[in-house]
């Protein structure tokens, strides 16, 4: 078709939103999206909990691994410069250290694996400053405990460190 052919009035029947419409759209969206924005934000509070407990969990099952394989005392704690055991801030990365430690400190030879933090939670073990020390059977022989981690929202959990070295899931908490 040339531009002599079309009439006046298929000119005026074109197709697209009207500002109305548009402005509908834009409300409905914004009322899903507010609605649906707190139980993300719940969802994820939950997940990062989840991830700092599987962290947790993780770090103790290979340092008592690492005892018992080695017929050795293995140490887990904190160590937020991987030179020395700081027992205040469980949050900090794991480190696993073979043998016992001089001083707080270790060598890095005796460095076995780090396990990097997570950001956004915090994780609380006892107040004695004691690190969890595994004998060469895997037990943690004084050194169990209950780790508290309280994630974003109020969202917690619990793990418990056995005096056989086993960790099982605790209580959900309010933090």
């Amino acid at each position: 078709m040339d531009a002599a052919r079309i009439s006046p009035t298929s000119a005026r029947h074109q197709h697209g939103l009207t500002l109305i419409e548009l402005l509908v759209v834009i409300v409905v969206a914004g009322v899903l999206l507010g609605w649906a924005v707190p139980g993300l934000q719940a969802m994820n509070a939950r997940q990062e909990v989840v991830a700092e407990a599987h962290r947790l969990r993780m770090a103790l099952s290979l340092g008592r691994n690492a005892a018992i394989t080695r017929r050795s005392t293995v140490i887990v704690c904190p160590s937020p410069d991987r030179r020395r055991c700081d027992t205040s801030d469980w949050s900090a990365p794991l480190a696993i250290v073979l043998g016992p430690l001089s001083g707080g400190t270790f060598a890095d030879s005796d460095l076995l694996r780090v396990i990097e933090a997570n950001r956004g939670v915090r994780v609380s073990y006892r107040l004695d400053g004691r690190p969890v020390r595994y004998g060469a059977l895997g037990r943690p022989a004084g050194h169990n405990g209950t780790f508290r981690i309280c994630g974003r929202h109020a969202r917690g959990a619990q793990l418990v460190l056995s005096n056989f070295g086993r960790v099982r899931a605790g209580n959900a908490i309010d933090c």
